[in-house]
């Protein structure tokens, strides 16, 4: 109530009535309450939708929209809090400046005397908040109390018959002549009505005043609702009703001599209300006078029973407005503070005593009210500081009308009556209200609200408040995906959806990485990771996973989702992850492995399940890549090491390390705490690498930094570790993707035609930021007599799909036969797993074969002998022509189930790419993803 009256109603009210009139006044006020109703109504929905700390609008709009509009609002409305103070305590100055003059007390000069008398009020109001809610609440009864004595003095008076001065004033009792006079406008000085509305609608700006103080009521989910109403109620009872008693009672116009009374005869020309009163006022209408509603901000001070009683309320209303705001600001900000929203502002969420109180906070509020003070023009901020508080309007409103819209079960408020529709109708209200009080300032507001927004968005702070805008996103994406499940496949829709094969996306950085580039805003790509163990400990390993590298995709910026399974081998695992994951039309369709360089030395079982995998992906109608960088993709056993070295030296680590994906971890509190690695689970993975010797010959530092968690961390290392050689080569090979891609070329060896996915994947990466350098060369197999054609029909064929291309080249020299070394090196490479019929017997070699279905009789070498001097010759000419290439790809040979062996097999994949640049092998399911029909 305090707030909402403040100097409005004994200062500006009377103008207010003499510009509008009385039937527009109360309209003018009116439509005030209906917007403060309205944003009450959504406020007590919200606030009685669980329990209420602390923060005021700020805690309300955060839980309710999320961290980017609750952090903009929360700043600009504690800073518009703080200048309040300022614009209440220039009120009060002045007051105190113009009642000073009347008695010739002059202290300097007029715009001085107020800076004077305003540094020493801000400096009471500031100890009066130092010393606790309990002071603020005890001055804010008793100002309070005087404010209601001086109201009902206003009131009395208005009955009181005047006197010749009052009368000469323009002041007389009620009479239905100044009433009908006054009913209608009569707007002056290029006044109109949206002009006075904005005049007046500061005063309505009060109303979250019991909000902002939240965290100290006994009872903040009845308290605020019914608080806040009765406020308005009462308050808009009150404006109503003096607006009609200082408008039935005084004239607009009148020249304060008591000389202008002459008998009514005397006038019979004048028609104006006073004339018939005893009083002409004709002259107002020549002249400028000082009295009357329009002329005289004192009227109600004049028409009062006693003065000084009016003069004691304009002093309550400015001061205990200014002593909310001063208390209200700190408040809101230091919950903003301790949220940790903007990390730089932390200093201020500090308290102090039993109640938690924001010194410092009050202490920034001090300084920033001094400085509005000494400026003391407060015509260019009031606008805008209006405009603050109606955007905090704006989107209480919206928070409702989001929550209800979003329909989430936790959406249960104990406050009954409210409706989205009226809630989002007290939103475009509130918004238009701003724009009517002043259109540039309603801008500024705004667009300071899209960069604080905008900001906090990408600053990403790690909280999770449910607000609805999570609901909201839910329900959007379920609808979404069911639309689109009803919605038949087109080949112009086709998109690369991945299910990739990663393990631990964190030990495999390069893979994740590589397809991120191309699946990023594109398609869906899903970190798959097969977790084998006891069926007692396997749900809890897996919700171990789970949430450590949801945090390292996050931390990582990568656009992906993490997916775990158990399975008692890695074929099992694989099978579930081929079958189950995804929703509707949100499948993938192309499964991605990393290439198993340690094939040769592993358990033959460990690769024949390998194998298998892109058998059954085949089956289940999923394109394969396999994915192969010359130094391997797995960085396990560097991030052993340095896991090794975070138990070992805790707090170095911790303050190398403020966040990251390994070792130190932020936790949603903005702590910091060391995650156990677990390296036992990292060897269960895809394409193990073989571990690297511990034993440093040659050994050289590597200082390895993170960032926070709003931004990707450069490595996912912390602390100095002590690395070889090779593994110095690996780990910057495994970070080359997160980079952008010098200029050099993606080269496609298109072999078959698969449906196009072999052009489509390396179009898609060129066209993406950190790929847009590289250029894309197509290598195509054909004869020597007709080279030219080939390439020309190969150039048409492209230019029909719009894929952009720098060269052709055919190699007519693709099925000679390879070099007698390569063969050689082959042979030798696979003859481990030979099985030779001539030696052991053929029945020995029967049951050899059954036992060990991967290795390869010689009756299955020479049946694949033509296929295996392909891959040999495929080599050869790969380093020939793409040995420096930035990426080759090229079309995934495919071994017919049951008729190659799984070590022959991966021997061709060995052979193929062994000694390349990156290398991608795909191969489609022969659906077709290219078009040239639009």
């Amino acid at each position: 109530m305090l707030n909402i009256w403040g100097v409005m109603l004994f200062i500006r009210l009377s103008w207010i009535v003499g510009q509008s009139g009385i039937g527009l006044s109360v309209l003018i006020i009116l439509i005030s309450t209906v917007v403060t109703i309205l944003t009450t109504i959504s406020m007590s929905a919200i606030c009685t939708n669980g329990h209420i700390r602390g923060g005021g609008a700020y805690y309300l709009i955060s839980r309710s929209l999320g961290p980017e509009f609750g952090g903009s609002i929360g700043l600009i409305f504690s800073f518009a809090n703080a200048v309040a103070v300022a614009m209440y305590v220039v009120g009060f100055a002045e007051t105190m400046r113009d009642l000073l003059q009347e008695h010739s007390i002059v202290m300097v000069d007029e715009t001085n005397d107020v800076r004077i008398i305003g540094l020493l009020t801000v400096i009471l109001i500031f100890g009066v908040s130092v010393a606790g809610m309990e002071w603020e609440a005890k001055a804010q009864l008793l100002l309070l109390l005087i404010l209601l004595v001086a109201i009902a003095n206003f009131f009395i008076g208005t009955f009181i018959p005047p006197d010749d001065v009052k009368q000469s004033q323009g002041i007389f009792s009620y009479k239905a002549a100044i009433f009908s006079e006054n009913f209608g406008p009569d707007f002056r000085n290029s006044e109109t009505f949206f002009s006075v509305f904005s005049i007046f609608f500061p005063a309505a700006t009060g109303i979250l005043a019991g909000a902002n103080i939240s965290g100290d009521l006994e009872d903040p989910q009845r308290a605020i609702p019914l608080g806040t109403m009765l406020a308005i109620i009462i308050t808009t009872i009150i404006y109503v009703v003096a607006a009609i008693c200082v408008g039935a009672t005084t004239v607009r116009d009148a020249t304060g001599a008591t000389n202008d009374s002459v008998p009514l005869s005397s006038y019979a020309n004048c028609t104006e209300a006073a004339c018939n009163l005893g009083y002409n006022f004709m002259t107002c209408t020549v002249s400028s006078c000082e009295y009357g509603l329009i002329n005289n901000f004192q009227v109600m001070t004049t028409i009062s029973a006693f003065a000084p009683l009016i003069t004691a309320g304009i002093f309550s209303a400015t001061l205990s407005s200014a002593l909310a705001s001063f208390v209200g600001a700190p408040k809101i900000f230091q919950a903003l503070c301790i949220d940790h929203i903007y990390p730089k502002l932390n200093y201020f969420s500090v308290g102090y005593g039993r109640n938690n109180e924001p010194i410092r906070g009050y202490i920034l509020v001090f300084f920033i009210a001094l400085g509005f003070v000494l400026i003391g023009e407060l015509n260019t901020i009031a606008p805008i500081i209006s405009n603050f508080f109606l955007a905090s309007y704006t989107l209480i409103n919206y928070s409702c009308f989001h929550a209800s819209l979003a329909n989430s079960p936790g959406w249960r408020p104990a406050f009954q009556y409210y409706n989205m529709w009226v809630s989002l109708f007290g939103a475009v209200l509130c918004c238009a209200v701003m724009f009517i009080i002043n259109w540039w300032a309603a801008l500024v507001t705004c667009f300071v609200v899209l960069g604080l927004y905008l900001y906090v968005a990408y600053k990403k702070p790690d909280v999770n408040w449910g607000s609805s805008t999570q609901a909201l996103s839910y329900q959007q994406a379920l609808q979404s995906a069911l639309r689109l499940y009803g919605v038949e496949e087109h080949v112009k829709n086709f998109r690369p959806q991945c299910l990739v094969l990663t393990g631990p996306p964190e030990i495999r950085p390069a893979l994740t990485d590589f397809v991120h580039a191309f699946t990023k805003n594109v398609g869906l790509m899903v970190c798959g990771h097969v977790v084998m163990g006891s069926r007692r400990t396997l749900p809890r390993e897996l919700a171990v996973h789970t949430a450590r590298q949801h945090t390292v995709l996050l931390q990582r910026c990568r656009s992906a989702f993490y997916t775990g399974v158990g399975g008692e081998n890695l074929r099992e695992g694989a099978m579930h992850l081929l079958q189950a994951c995804g929703v509707g039309r949100l499948k993938p369709n192309t499964i991605v492995l990393g290439f198993k360089r340690n094939w040769r030395t592993v358990d033959a079982q460990e690769f024949e399940d390998y194998i298998n995998i892109i058998h059954d992906a085949f089956d289940f109608q999923y394109s394969v890549a396999v994915f192969r960088m010359k130094d391997g993709l797995d960085i396990s056993d560097i991030l052993i090491a340095q896991e090794e070295l975070a138990v070992s030296e805790p707090t170095e680590t911790l303050k190398q390390s403020p966040g990251g994906s390994i070792g130190p971890v932020m936790t949603e509190a903005g702590q910091v705490q060391i995650v156990p690695f677990e390296p036992s689970k990292i060897s269960r993975s895809f394409d193990v690498t073989a571990a690297s010797s511990r034993k440093r010959s040659k050994t050289q530092p590597l200082l390895l930094c993170m960032r926070s968690a709003s931004h990707p961390p450069k490595s996912p290392l912390s602390g100095r570790v002590q690395l070889s050689e090779h593994e110095q080569k690996l780990y910057s090979e495994s970070q080359q993707y997160r980079h952008k891609q010098t200029s050099g070329t993606v080269d496609v060896w298109w072999l078959f035609d698969d449906g196009g996915l072999t052009l489509l994947i390396p179009y898609i990466l060129t066209t993406k930021k950190k790929w847009q350098n590289c250029r894309i060369r197509i290598f195509i197999g054909g004869k020597i007599n007709r080279m030219d054609h080939d390439k020309r029909m190969m150039a048409t064929l492209l230019n029909k799909f719009r894929i952009d291309f720098s060269d052709i080249e055919v190699l007519g020299e693709m099925n000679t036969k390879p070099d007698k070394e390569s063969v050689h090196a082959f042979e030798e490479m696979i003859e481990p797993f030979r099985i030779h019929e001539e030696e052991i017997g053929e029945e020995v070699a029967d049951v050899l074969k059954k036992e060990c279905p991967w290795k390869i009789t010689d009756d299955e070498m020479e049946r694949n002998r033509d296929k295996t001097n392909r891959q040999i010759r495929l080599n050869e000419l790969l380093h020939k022509y793409s040995g420096d290439a930035k990426l080759i790809v090229i079309t995934l040979p495919v071994a017919r189930k049951g008729a190659v062996p799984s070590a022959l097999y991966l021997a061709w994949l060995e052979v193929l790419s062994q000694d390349l640049p990156s290398t991608l092998l795909i191969r489609g399911n022969q659906q077709s993803v290219l078009t040239f029909y639009s």
